[in-house]
C-alpha cells in the first residue's frame, strides 16, 4: 500500500504543479512550503535546455555513450513537471530509460563502465520508478528487458555488494575496488537513499556505512578528503556532497563546521574547478541547510545560466572533456530546485 500510494503522489506531482506543496517542510516558512512562483526567466531557461538536450540523445536513446550521462539528463527532463508519460519529452524519456536497463549487466547488475555511472543511473531509475507509467512502452515498440523496480533493485544489488566487498565499507571507480573516495560514495549513497525512498530495500548498515566512511573523511574545520587512503585537499563540492547525503538520511546538521563552511563557501561554486559537478551539489546541500541562501544562490545561479546559454539551447561553463549534453543537464539540475519536483530535492 505503501509503495502504491508513493507511485500515485510521484505521478500527480509531474502532472500538477500544485503538488509540490507536498513536497516542503513545513517548518521552514510559507515560502519553503510552497515554494516561490518559477520565473519566466528560469522556465524559458529550462524548457530551452531541455529541448537541447533531447537534440542531443542518439538514435538508441543513450547521450554521449554513457550511463551516468543519461541517467542526468532524463533527470534534467523530469525536473521541470512536464507529465513523463504524455508530456512532450515523453518518448525521449522511454528511449533513455530503455537504454539505461539495457546497458545493466544482467549477472551484477552494474549500469555503465564504472560506479560513477552506476550511482546516477541508479539515482535516475529510482526518480522513474513510479513516475514513468511502464504499460506506455509497450504501445510504443519499446519493451523493456526488465521493469524499471526490478533495475532499480538488480542495482541496490550491486552497490550493496560491492561494498561489502570493499576495505572501507565505501566505493571507488571500480566495483572491486580495494580503496575508496567521498565523491564516489557520495554519488552511490544518493542512488541507494534515492531507492530506499522508492520503497525498494536498502541495507540499514549499508546506509549507516557509507555515512560512517563519510563521516571519517569529514575534518574539525568542515572539509572533506578525498580518498580512503589519502588526500585532503579543500573541495566545496565534497563537502556539499556529505552535507548533502546526511541531510537526505535524516541525519539533520546542528550549526557545526560543515554547515558553515557550505553556507559560507556556496557562492564560490560559480567559480570552482568542476563547475557543473560543484553546482550541482551545493544546490542541493544548500536547499537542505538553509533556504535563505539557496534562495539568494538560485536567483546567482538562474542569472549567470541565462547568460551562458546559447542559441540553440546549451550551456557551455567548462571547456573539459564533458560534452554539451552532460553540462547542460546538470546545469539545468543545479537549477531544478525552482521546481522541486524530483523526489530526491524532498525536505
Amino acid at each position: 500500500m505503501m509503495r502504491q500510494d508513493r507511485r500515485l503522489r510521484f505521478v500527480a506531482a509531474f502532472a500538477v504543479f500544485a503538488a509540490l506543496v507536498s513536497l516542503l517542510s513545513p517548518v521552514e516558512g510559507q515560502e519553503a512550503r510552497t515554494g516561490a512562483p518559477v520565473s519566466p526567466a528560469h522556465r524559458r531557461l529550462h524548457e530551452r535546455g531541455a529541448d537541447f538536450i533531447v537534440g542531443q540523445q542518439a538514435a538508441g536513446g543513450s547521450w554521449e555513450s554513457s550511463a551516468g550521462v543519461s541517467g542526468i539528463c532524463i533527470m534534467a527532463l523530469l525536473a521541470s513537471g512536464e507529465d513523463p508519460n504524455h508530456g512532450k519529452y515523453a518518448d525521449s524519456l522511454r528511449l533513455g530509460v530503455r537504454s539505461l536497463v539495457a546497458q545493466q549487466s544482467r549477472t551484477s547488475g552494474q549500469i555503465g563502465s564504472g560506479m560513477y555511472e552506476h550511482g546516477f543511473a541508479m539515482l535516475c531509475l529510482a526518480d522513474c520508478f513510479g513516475a514513468v507509467d511502464e504499460r506506455l512502452f509497450a504501445d510504443k515498440g519499446l519493451e523493456l528487458e526488465r521493469s524499471i523496480g526490478e533495475s532499480l533493485r538488480l542495482a541496490v544489488r550491486c552497490a550493496v555488494t560491492s561494498q561489502q566487498q570493499n576495505p572501507f565499507k565505501a566505493w571507488r571507480y571500480s566495483p572491486s575496488s580495494s580503496d575508496a573516495d567521498s565523491s564516489v560514495t557520495g554519488a552511490i549513497l544518493m542512488g541507494l537513499l534515492g531507492a530506499r525512498n522508492a520503497g525498494v530495500p536498502v541495507p540499514d548498515d549499508s546506509i549507516e556505512n557509507a555515512l560512517a566512511y563519510l563521516d571519517s573523511m569529514t575534518t574539525e574545520s568542515g572539509t572533506v578528503s578525498y580518498s580512503g587512503t589519502g588526500g585532503l585537499g579543500d573541495s566545496l563540492a565534497r563537502s556539499s556532497i556529505v552535507a548533502l547525503c546526511r541531510s537526505v538520511a535524516k541525519r539533520p546538521l546542528a550549526d557545526d563546521a560543515l554547515r558553515r563552511y557550505v553556507v559560507s563557501r556556496s557562492m564560490e561554486s560559480t567559480s570552482s574547478a568542476h563547475p557543473c559537478y560543484s553546482r550541482y551539489y551545493v544546490s542541493q546541500a544548500l536547499f537542505q541547510l538553509d533556504h535563505a541562501a539557496w534562495r539568494a544562490w538560485s536567483a546567482k545561479n538562474t542569472n549567470d545560466l541565462l547568460l551562458r546559454q546559447g542559441e540553440d539551447g546549451r550551456i557551455i561553463i567548462a571547456a573539459s572533456f564533458q560534452g554539451p549534453a552532460y553540462q547542460t543537464a546538470m546545469l539545468l539540475l543545479s537549477g531544478a530546485l525552482e521546481y522541486t519536483l524530483l523526489p530526491v530535492y524532498e525536505r
